[in-house]
């Protein structure tokens, strides 16, 4: 266990750490007066009726009752398996990997069973989406195809699947010839007047790429029930707009509001659908005064292409209603549209893309390890398509992070970071990937007067995108501007309303320079790890003249880092104004540091 766990490279320390997590596990189940796990000398046993698992047994038979070992495989498979584990030695990836398969392969042999036998008419849904969910996994296989099409073959189920890939022939004949060429690979429909189908008549490789959206039913904050049902009627009618075209594909309503109602993670959906762009709407303001705040986001990445606010309160509601609902449609197809000739520009090749995809997998947790892959991923990219700038500053990015991770960051690495950015400017001027690294860059540097440039063109080059922005305001807090980036991290928090830690984190140094310290401490009471910002919050407190708060943080801070000093952190940290950095050291030194 300690192996699979940590690995094999230093087999006494991994042992160290297994007794530590055995320790922790038995006094937490004390705590909870209940026992998941048992453990003796030499081995670790599962208390078997305590807990729910979503692995199926290696030994399961399905086969008895297929229609219900569906539905529990649809529940388990629509998420990732163990998709949020940060372990990294390769035996748990094998494993885990392993064990992803090892469901699929379930999946379809109950579903082969399902197949053979008469289905009644209340589980027809269910098979088709069980058939769907193994073809997303699978699109390659030719015994997918079989158990799809049979899957199909139930009340005119044949003629509903040819439309689909009719109807997707069709989309595809009308989006751009750029994009076309570029698209992965094609699909050939039966003819549109054939009376039956069969598995020659489609071959079911990987659909031809037409953006996929999710128009989201509206989030209402407002009491007023006259605005939050015209707003869902305004969904309605901006559905119908995107239908009537052919440049995208607009996922059914009841799958969007399905998805909508998530109030988890709804990254794993929109990845298991294949879905490239949100429509977000939501009410907010008061019940005489509601407004309709609307956002376009680009995934993977969560990029905001574009947001407004529409008022709610109109005299002629309904008249404007109509105004407001082809505003949305056209402005949105024209940011698609741009957006996607931008993304087709940069991938010739989609052997680039894909690792590129798989690069920011890695670069959205961000451990000295997954930088490593992820830098391995960005450059394998860069290979295949030299001039890819969202590579190229990802890249970028890599080597920013991993100074930041590390206590005593290496100049060269910034450098790197500064190089990659450059590069990715020189190759396109008008994209904001590059300005953005290079402004992150050039703070770490200490050249800030040159961060706050180039981070205000890349936030007029992306005025939507909450990231940019952010990394905008943080900038302006190294500048001693801290008004203006607590303006600027209002506005990101209002494109991203479920705040990262590092937004509060922004707000919380904006707020310390304004000598906010209450406001200060309830931002980082909100962050989901505020252990990082301790040192403020210390800070903070012995402002406040609370020297018991700031005192037991202190002693938090040097448990974490006993060398921890004052001045030389601050020669360290770039901040224009000296009245800044003293105000800093005020805090530090007040606390006890």
């Amino acid at each position: 266990m300690a192996r699979f766990l940590w690995g094999d490279g230093d087999l006494a320390n991994s042992l160290t750490n297994l007794r530590k997590l055995v320790s922790r596990i038995k006094s937490r189940q004390s705590e909870l007066n209940t026992e998941f796990l048992a453990f003796d000398d030499t081995d670790i046993y599962l208390v078997t009726g305590s807990l729910k698992s979503d692995i199926f047994p290696a030994g399961a038979d399905t086969s008895k009752d297929p229609i219900k070992s569906l539905a529990r495989l649809i529940e388990a498979l629509q998420s990732k398996f163990m998709e949020r584990a940060n372990c990294q030695t390769r035996a748990f990836i094998d494993w885990r990997e392993g064990e992803r398969k090892r469901h699929f392969a379930i999946l379809k042999e109950t579903l082969d069973a399902a197949v053979k036998l008469p289905i009644a008419t209340s589980d027809v849904a269910l098979i088709k989406e069980a058939a769907l969910l193994l073809f997303e996994a699978e699109p390659q296989d030719i015994a997918t195809h079989r158990i799809l099409l049979k899957a199909f073959d139930a009340e005119g189920g044949l003629e509903q699947l040819k439309r689909i890939f009719t109807q997707r022939k069709d989309l595809a004949s009308s989006w751009p010839a750029l994009l076309r060429a570029s698209s992965r690979s094609s699909i050939s429909a039966a003819a549109p007047h054939s009376t039956a189908i069969s598995e020659q008549d489609i071959p079911l490789r990987t659909i031809s790429r037409i953006p996929r959206l999710a128009l989201l039913p509206p989030a209402s904050g407002s009491t007023d029930d006259m605005a939050t049902m015209l707003a869902s009627s305004l969904i309605e009618d901006i559905i119908l707009g995107f239908s009537a075209l052919h440049s995208l594909r607009v996922i059914a309503p009841y799958s969007a509001a399905q998805i909508g109602r998530q109030s988890g993670d709804q990254t794993t959906l929109f990845d298991r659908y294949d879905i490239n762009y949100v429509l977000e709407s939501r009410l907010i303001g008061p019940k005489e005064d509601p407004t309709l705040f609307t956002q376009l986001i680009s995934l993977p990445g969560s990029k905001i292409l574009w947001a407004k606010h529409f008022s709610f309160a109109k005299p002629d509601l309904a008249r404007y209603k109509r105004e407001i609902s082809q505003e949305i449609v056209r402005i949105s197809v024209a940011k698609v549209e741009h957006h996607e000739l931008a993304r087709i520009y940069f991938e010739p090749s989609p052997v680039a893309y894909h690792r590129y995809l798989v690069g920011l997998q890695y670069l959205d947790r961000p451990t000295l390890p997954n930088l490593t892959h992820a830098r391995k991923e960005l450059k394998a990219a860069l290979r295949h398509s030299a001039d890819f700038v969202p590579a190229l500053g990802s890249l970028a990015r890599t080597y920013s992070k991993e100074w930041r991770l590390t206590p005593r960051g290496e100049h060269q690495l910034l450098k790197s970071a500064e190089d990659f950015a450059e590069r990715a400017i020189s190759v396109r001027n008008d994209l904001s990937d590059g300005y953005r690294e290079l402004g992150v860059a050039k703070l770490f540097l200490g050249s800030i007067d040159s961060s706050v440039e180039a981070l205000e063109i890349a936030e007029t080059l992306s005025p939507h995108n909450a990231d940019i922005i952010a990394d905008h305001a943080d900038t302006l807090v190294h500048f001693s501007r801290p008004g203006l980036a607590l303006e600027k991290i209002q506005r990101a928090m209002d494109l991203n309303p479920i705040n990262p830690d590092v937004y509060l984190w922004i707000a919380a140094r904006a707020n310390y320079a304004l000598n906010q310290f209450q406001t200060v401490l309830d931002y980082i009471g909100r962050m989901i790890d505020p252990r990082q910002a301790d040192g403020l919050a210390a800070a903070s407190w012995a402002m406040l003249g609370n020297q018991d708060e700031a005192r037991a943080l202190v002693r938090r801070v040097r448990e974490n880092n006993p060398a921890f000093d004052v001045d030389e952190w601050l020669s360290l940290v770039p901040v224009k104004e000296r009245w800044h950095k003293d105000l800093y050291r005020e805090g530090l030194k007040k606390a006890g540091f």
